[in-house]
């Protein structure tokens, strides 16, 4: 799709301020008759769309718009990324716009087989959630030209607009307050470099450590899934010899199996170890202790990436880069202040 005409794009061509090209185009007092005439037919000779007649016009077009999404993230019984969809699902529907999704299996991904979305040309853009293989990220770039959402994860040295929640900070925010509740061997779950947000995760939870003057350990780093395909480990994990009093686990998923783990080898969270997950949402029906963690505000971040792709399908791509979504930390019954 051609680039939207910017007010400047005008006023750089005929060489005057975009103050004037608005006051002509508005027919604000201040311009000359002839200037605003030729201001008008430059403008529409290079399409340029008033930005209340772009918003009009988003609003009254419906779009079709493709989901995108790994098989693996749908591992569990309730999958946070199902979560996600649906909320984009009902974002979509609200600005008149329709969803459909399409899980990718492992050997589709690996062997980069063209979503059949793209193929049956059935929709006019395209969010992918949850970090694929870069191969296949590659391969889709290269198969269409619809323009692209990313959800949930951004990708290195790529254009593609963006929207994540605040990974780093988040993770900062949650284990800053496990020192202050007094924690100093404190264990990072979650697989280095598997995915974006674990890995932002990991450094907000190392700067929290460094401002307080606490080691970060390797043998305190914890997998919980596996490095070539991105599945779980389910509750194989292995726990350091010299246990730590708490544990930031990546996401709440393996913050309960991780307190499932502890408690089959007898101990108890939070009297004798402490758990903080991320990501702030129900697991399965009623959990036998709230977590406390931080709170990815889902809605939000659906309500930016359909806003972005809509502009992007109507030919506006001035909304560009990653957009970073603020959540909340929640004070759950699994930490417990030690002195």
């Amino acid at each position: 799709m051609a680039k939207a005409v910017k007010l400047k794009d005008i006023a750089d061509r005929i060489g005057v301020s975009t103050v004037t090209v608005s006051k002509a185009l508005s027919d604000q007092k201040g311009v000359g008759k002839e200037l605003r005439t030729r201001i008008k037919q430059l403008a529409q000779e290079m399409g340029y769309i008033s930005p209340s007649a772009l918003k009009a016009a988003q609003q009254l077009r419906s779009y079709n718009i493709g989901v995108i999404v790994s098989e693996r993230y749908f591992d569990q019984t309730k999958s946070f990324y199902w979560l996600v969809y649906q909320e984009l699902a009902t974002r979509a529907l609200s600005k008149n716009c329709f969803s459909m999704l399409e899980m990718v299996n492992e050997a589709d991904e690996k062997n980069c087989a063209v979503p059949k979305l793209i193929e049956g040309g059935r929709v006019d853009g395209i969010v992918i959630i949850g970090l694929m293989r870069a191969e296949y990220l590659k391969m889709i770039r290269e198969s269409t030209s619809l323009p692209v959402v990313y959800l949930d994860f951004y990708e290195k040295g790529i254009g593609n607009e963006s929207v994540v929640t605040d990974n780093y900070f988040g993770m900062y925010q949650l284990v800053n307050y496990l020192c202050g509740m007094g924690h100093s061997k404190i264990a990072y779950v979650g697989t280095l470099f598997s995915t974006n947000s674990i890995t932002d995760r990991y450094f907000g939870y190392c700067k929290a450590l460094m401002e307080n003057g606490i080691e970060v350990r390797r043998d305190y780093v914890i997998d919980d899934r596996y490095t070539d395909r991105g599945s779980r480990l389910g509750y194989h994990y292995t726990l350091p010899e010299d246990m730590p009093t708490a544990f930031a686990c990546n996401c709440d998923v393996t913050a309960l199996e991780i307190i499932d783990l502890l408690e089959h080898k007898g101990y108890r969270v939070p009297e004798d170890i402490s758990v903080v997950g991320f990501d702030g949402y129900a697991y399965g029906g009623e959990e036998k202790i709230s977590l406390t963690t931080y709170e990815v505000d889902v809605r939000e971040m659906a309500r930016r990436a359909v806003k972005i792709l809509i502009r992007k399908m109507s030919g506006d791509y001035t909304l560009r880069g990653t957009f970073v979504v603020e959540g909340r930390m929640v004070i759950g019954e699994t930490v417990k202040k030690i002195n």
